[in-house]
């Protein structure tokens, strides 16, 4: 199963929109997965033990040591973009 990680400044509104377009996604692709949504900083500290983050573009490079360690970093320019989420997935190899 997937560990997935969805992460926005404070882990309220944009990671829970971001979340349910992404398990909706998934579901698509029949891929299964536990998927978490949180603030910034908490998926800085815990990103290792995931699969997958998906976060706003501009935070990519807060990941950088949790790619470092082989975790997947999906940066979304939109983030409610079913259609971006499931190109970024397949283009990570994730299918």
């Amino acid at each position: 199963m997937l560990k997935v990680i969805v992460a926005c400044a404070n882990g309220a509104g944009s990671s829970l929109m971001i979340k349910l377009k992404v398990e909706k996604v998934l579901k698509k692709l029949e891929i299964p997965a536990s998927i978490h949504h949180c603030s910034l900083s908490e998926g800085k500290s815990s990103a290792t033990q995931y699969n997958v983050v998906f976060c706003p573009l501009n935070f990519v490079s807060m990941f950088d040591r949790a790619k470092e360690s082989g975790v997947t970093i999906i940066g979304l320019r939109n983030i409610l973009s079913e259609v971006e989420i499931e190109e970024k997935l397949v283009a990570a190899g994730i299918k």
